[in-house]
């Protein structure tokens, strides 16, 4: 008996299921299955029942689940500890993010942070608003990156940034031309939008909604990349957040005109595993993100308090 057999344990139960349990301990169903079977024998007692589909946890093994677990956590806590008190930073950093956040900032953060503390490895994933809670929750990731980040209780948010949102349109487009645009402005021109399912185009449509303006739609996309360059090609106008375009700017592609629809601000938020501890790297990690942006730019709703605990980091795939 070992801590990575108690390990696997503890995910298989959390996870209800051996395969996925098996995948987030980097070993196969077979040997899963053997390693648990091992575990019974030698405890005496049996921890779950396998005729049943999915298992069901007997009285034993829930108990059994409930200690392991408080013991792992406890271990954690001082390996995390013991790693602090050392001088070189090391360990894996996993980040899962959405696409528009990842893809234009979160690899020069990487750049610096590897080059400070070469030890430590940071993998990125790119993932949709769900899979980013998904990653963190059943711990591929150590922590997500994401906007609009909802409450859930199985996560914990720290505020990061908030994000201006302005009109953008194609040099040429006679909107370049404004210093402000008004909803109204707007009215009937062709617009490309987020897809609906997703909640910057919620929050743009309720408050185009309230100014009762009626946008043409002719394009939909899930990612900020493939909107940026639907615009650059003159297809329609859209409203992004603006640091996802700055390189767009630089180089005379794209125009943004601020938006008289001041309440247009996408938040940005890390969320975090609940209860779970973190690394040194990872805390440190964390740290770098936030002493980047500055204190309080995020809206009232994301104000909320730091977790005193270290902190890990995951990997990401695209989305917005």
């Amino acid at each position: 008996m070992n801590l990575e057999t108690l390990k696997l344990y503890c995910d298989i139960l959390r996870l209800r299921s051996f395969s996925r349990g098996a995948r987030a301990n980097q070993i196969t169903q077979s040997a899963a299955s053997q390693a648990i079977q091992q575990l019974e024998h030698d405890l005496g007692v049996r921890l779950m029942d396998r005729s049943k589909r999915p298992f069901a946890v007997t009285p034993e093994g829930r108990r059994y689940f409930d200690g392991v677990r408080a013991l792992l956590s406890d271990y954690s806590k001082l390996e995390a500890q013991m790693k602090l008190s050392s001088t070189t930073l090391a360990g894996p950093v996993r980040v899962a993010a959405i696409y528009s956040v990842g893809l234009y900032d979160l690899s020069r953060y990487m750049q610096r942070f590897m080059t400070e503390y070469p030890q430590a490895k940071v993998r990125l994933e790119y993932l949709r608003p769900n899979k980013v809670y998904d990653a963190v929750v059943n711990e591929e990731a150590d922590l997500g990156i994401m906007s609009y980040p909802r409450k859930d209780r199985s996560v914990t948010t720290i505020p990061w940034r908030a994000e201006k949102m302005v009109c953008v349109c194609n040099p040429s487009h006679p909107l370049a031309g404004k210093k402000l645009i008004t909803a109204a402005d707007l009215e009937g021109e062709k617009f490309i939008g987020f897809d609906p399912d997703l909640p910057i185009r919620k929050a743009i449509d309720r408050s185009l909604k309230q100014q009762r303006s009626h946008i043409n739609i002719v394009m939909e996309f899930d990612n900020i990349e493939t909107m940026k360059q639907a615009i650059e090609i003159g297809v329609g106008v859209s409203i992004l957040p603006e640091p996802t375009i700055q390189r767009e700017l630089a180089a005379g592609r794209l125009v943004a005109i601020p938006l008289a629809m001041t309440e247009l601000v996408r938040p940005v938020g890390i969320v975090l595993r609940r209860h779970k501890p973190l690394t040194p790297a990872v805390q440190r990690f964390i740290q770098m993100l936030k002493s980047a942006e500055r204190p309080g730019n995020a809206p009232p709703e994301m104000q909320i308090g730091i977790p005193e605990t270290r902190v890990k980091v995951a990997e990401y795939r695209p989305e917005d």
